[in-house]
């Protein structure tokens, strides 16, 4: 049938190889998903149809079992009552309906094996559905890891850690050559306030000394 197309021709190996090379599997898991509900759906109506077909013809069945009980028994009340004709009568639709109930139950039978073929097959479909649900789960989680990791196998590929450590050294190397021209400059500076002090000091002697003398000076008159 039409319906199990895909229940016929793909199985879920066969899915799952296709999916696993696929470029976007999750995509194709999604757009095989959303086929095998549709399917699924088709399915659950052509089962309900051939489930009414069956029920129709054992209600039939039923009734013709019934008519050729109660045919019988009226053949019988007739043939006490010493009336042929009418239980010649009552055995005649007896047969009629002996003939209608196997007919209608060899069609029973024969929808009821349909039906409960079309059930199991139903069935099946529910679990690769179902089994096709949770597989997504599992390609979602697999897929967005592959991603990750191809981002970084990208980043790391154009990623040099010779031309890294190299750069690294350059900077080392600037860092030391700044430090040594600020303690030379530091030392400098040092050396030249160092220089001005004494000067100072030397002036300042200078001004004591000159103070001095003018102070004796003035004294030695008075001696």
């Amino acid at each position: 049938m039409s319906i199990f197309k895909r229940l016929r021709d793909l199985t879920l190996s066969n899915i799952y190889a296709m999916i696993e090379k696929a470029e976007d599997p999750v995509k194709l898991t999604d757009q095989y998903i959303r086929d095998m509900q549709e399917d699924l759906e088709d399915a659950e109506k052509a089962v309900a149809a051939q489930i009414a077909i069956e029920k129709k013809f054992k209600i039939l069945y039923e009734e013709q079992e019934a008519l050729v009980k109660k045919r019988n028994e009226q053949a019988h009340t007739a043939a006490q009552m010493q009336n042929p004709d009418l239980a010649r009568r009552a055995l005649e639709e007896k047969k009629a309906a002996e003939q209608k109930r196997d007919e209608y139950h060899s069609s029973y039978e024969q929808n009821k094996s349909s039906a409960d073929n079309l059930r199991g097959k139903l069935a099946e479909m529910r679990k690769q559905l179902s089994d096709m649900k949770n597989k997504r789960e599992m390609l979602v989680a697999r897929y967005n890891a592959a991603k990750a990791q191809a981002e970084i196998n990208k980043s790391m590929a154009g990623f040099n850690s010779d031309t890294a450590a190299a750069g690294m050294k350059r900077m080392e190397e600037k860092m030391l050559q700044m430090e040594a021209q600020a303690e030379a400059s530091d030392e400098l500076t040092s050396k030249e306030k160092l220089l001005d002090a004494e000067f100072e000091a030397l002036s300042k002697d200078q001004a004591v000394e000159d103070e001095l003398a003018a102070l004796m000076k003035q004294y030695e008159n008075k001696n």
